[in-house]
């Protein structure tokens, strides 16, 4: 195990740890976390997968160790997927990549694949709780054909409404800091700061309302498995399911019991379905690093 600071586009350090070792010849694993998490919420996933996979975990820019941007802009998508991409050419210069995402870390991830990190860079995509948001603010204006459709997007709306939340001045600072949204948000087995916390509502106002309210879905060549935990009280089933289904050209929807948190809670339900995923796509590039 390795950890090195990659210094962004603008400036910051990003602190990235590679559990592999000098001369791993497994495929590389690229993990990003989500909101409010930091790359502490991949080690139950690396002790299970770490002998088979070259694991390489990150802090997002605002979390964990790495550094955060003075401004809102600095959260922008555009600026996350720039961060992705000096990640992976440092740790992969030559190969292409897996990519292993969860929450906020695959929302972002969505655009990444979509065409913001040239495809030839990417190997594979696995999504774990985290939708497009552009595919997502499609998804909601498409109608549904049954009257469970319509009832699932009255769902997730609702389901959502604490992304509005977050949009208000003080008000999500302050539920943090009294321990409020500690008590509702769950995932309680990951080791968070309160940077992590406050830091990331940026995400969130630089992106989520701007991009759903007009949504523009792009197409996804790169392999795409959606892992979607049936007790995820944040995004439903049928928003992670149905939502990628217009836009992804080679699709796998795999659905697993658990939380939102399922990666940390239960990473041995997770682990097989991202190691075979992984082989059937790596088999591709035969003789490749990545």
């Amino acid at each position: 195990m390795s950890t090195l600071y990659v210094t962004t586009t603008d400036g910051l350090r990003l602190a990235v740890t590679d559990f592999g070792s000098p001369g791993d010849t497994h495929p590389t694993l690229v993990c990003v976390h989500g909101y409010p998490d930091n790359a502490s919420v991949w080690l139950p996933l690396v002790r299970i997968l770490g002998s088979e996979l070259r694991m390489v975990t990150y802090d997002v820019r605002g979390h964990g160790s790495s550094q955060a941007p003075a401004t809102r802009e600095g959260y922008l998508i555009e600026r996350l997927n720039a961060d992705l991409q000096s990640v992976i050419d440092a740790v992969s210069p030559s190969s292409p990549v897996h990519l292993l995402a969860h929450d906020w870390g695959s929302t972002q991830t969505w655009e990444a694949v979509a065409g913001n990190v040239p495809s030839e860079r990417i190997a594979s995509f696995t999504s774990i709780s985290g939708p497009s948001l552009d595919q997502t603010g499609a998804w909601l204006r498409t109608p549904g054909r049954t009257a469970r459709g319509v009832l699932e997007r009255l769902k997730q709306g609702a389901e959502a409404a604490y992304i509005g939340f977050f949009q208000a001045p003080l008000l999500p600072e302050l539920a943090w800091r009294s321990g409020v949204l500690d008590r509702i948000v769950g995932g309680s087995a990951v080791d968070r700061t309160r940077a992590d916390r406050i830091n990331g509502l940026e995400l969130y106002r630089a992106n989520a309302i701007a991009r759903m309210r007009r949504p523009r879905p792009r197409p996804v060549t790169v392999p795409v498995q959606v892992i979607a935990p049936v007790g995820d009280v944040y995004v439903s089933r049928a928003l992670a399911t149905e939502a990628p289904q217009p836009y992804v050209a080679d699709l796998t929807v795999r659905k697993v019991a658990g939380s939102h948190w399922v990666v940390a809670d239960h990473p041995e339900r997770i682990a097989p379905l991202v190691r075979d995923f992984v082989a059937a796509h790596h088999e591709l590039n035969p003789g490749s690093r990545g």
